[in-house]
């Protein structure tokens, strides 16, 4: 991997598999699997729940997107289930392990290659943390750069890329493991506030593993370089500031809260980002479009008719892979962005299956592209995301050749 202009590489980033193989311990007690109907018995059967929440969760469930295969913890439906740690790190552990597990034997690197290491998760912050976690599990070198992103929600997988690239510009030849996850446990709320109600219906497990390098010698094997990282925050603005947080209800409970603006806030946040991003990757007909566009519009009686112009970001990315959030979120930038079905599917079908695993949706997205075997040399892929604070970040990637249907178990095989 590297910066604009430079060699790089990103290696063989694989998905983790079926979180029920991927256990870290016999005695692990989380039961996954979950449709949307067993979702709402849990639920109903957990009494935490009034008659006006169950309905509302059932309404979101039905129009968010998401499919009957997903994966979350069913503890958090016990009737008399409190947050711990314990719950939080086994879940962490159960998704993150069985990605390293894939990756490390998908690409034949050993750990002991491993001398940076970046991971990433929004709500599970502990001491020893998770990254020392994947240090103690899998034994990673003493003198490993280790870093642990917290707080920053579904655009910290982005955040960990950029991270990594910076470590790897000032430690060239170096391999760096990047690993996002998510933990519902930790976001999970049992009250009953509408808008907090909302993350309990769209998270779920999911972790993946990204494998980077600045050596030149890793070329040859590798998947992808990374062209552009674009991060835009708001969080100068208090409204984006405080879109998405960690509060507590007005009975004390902990949860999630979404801001009812978290639309347009986000149209905001994509709207900087991609205005920045545009001039570095669109072609020169576009830029000429556009100024053409604004000449025409400043010389116009008629300005009220006049809207602005968009411009073609289908001629400068053959792929687009979206933070799964819900429906409605995908179907906006959808929108605002012009872009075809084709280039929604990998979001769409994402949010389907494994329904929003926040950082590490994108991945998934890019694993099933890899699984259809969409991806061409020469390809580039647009990577999105969107977190609290509030940020938005976009990743820039070209394939080094073509990319087929991973050899070892792809998240997609079953379906």
């Amino acid at each position: 991997m590297a910066r604009d202009r430079q060699e790089g590489q990103f290696s063989a980033g694989t998905v983790n598999r079926d979180p029920n193989n991927a256990g870290p311990s016999p005695n692990f007690h989380f039961t996954v699997k979950i449709s949307k109907e067993e979702f709402i018995q849990l639920a109903t059967k957990s009494g935490d729940f009034s008659d006006a929440s169950i309905e509302f969760q059932q309404r979101i469930l039905k129009n968010s997107g998401i499919g009957d295969d997903t994966y979350m913890p069913r503890v958090v439906f016990r009737p008399d289930y409190k947050i711990s740690l314990k719950d939080g790190r086994e879940e962490a552990a159960m998704a993150m392990f069985g990605a390293v597990n894939d990756l490390f034997a998908a690409t034949k690197i050993r750990p002991s290659n491993i001398s940076i290491l970046v991971v990433n998760c929004g709500i599970l912050n502990t001491t020893p943390s998770l990254s020392s976690m994947v240090i103690n599990r899998f034994k990673l070198r003493h003198d490993i750069r280790s870093f642990n992103l917290g707080g920053m929600g579904c655009a910290a997988g982005i955040i960990a890329i950029d991270l990594s690239k910076d470590l790897l510009k000032a430690y060239r030849g170096s391999y760096a493991l990047v690993v996002s996850t998510e933990a519902v446990t930790h976001t999970w709320y049992k009250g009953n506030d509408l808008q907090m109600l909302l993350p309990n219906c769209f998270f779920r497990m999911g972790a993946a593993a990204m494998l980077l390098s600045s050596s030149r010698q890793e070329r040859w094997r590798a998947k992808y370089q990374l062209k552009q990282v674009v991060r835009t925050h708001k969080g100068m603005d208090d409204r984006s500031f405080k879109s998405i947080r960690i509060k507590e209800d007005d009975k004390g409970t902990q949860g999630l809260q979404v801001s009812k603006d978290m639309m347009e806030i986000g149209g905001h946040a994509l709207k900087a980002n991609i205005t920045t991003l545009g001039p570095l990757v669109l072609p020169l007909s576009q830029h000429l479009h556009f100024f053409t566009t604004l000449m025409f519009k400043n010389k116009t009686k008629t300005t009220k008719a006049y809207k602005p112009y968009i411009p073609n970001y289908k001629s400068a990315f053959e792929h687009v892979c979206i933070v799964a959030t819900s429906r409605k979120v995908l179907d906006e930038i959808q929108r605002n962005l012009q872009l075809t079905e084709e280039y929604m599917e990998a979001s769409r079908k994402t949010l389907e299956r494994f329904g929003n695993t926040s950082s590490s949706s994108m991945w998934y997205e890019l694993s099933y592209l890899e699984w259809r075997r969409r991806i061409k040399g020469g390809d580039r892929v647009w990577q999105i995301a969107f977190g609290s604070g509030f940020k938005c970040g976009s990743v820039v990637w070209k394939a080094l050749s073509r990319v087929g249907r991973p050899k070892r178990q792809s998240p997609w095989d079953e379906n």
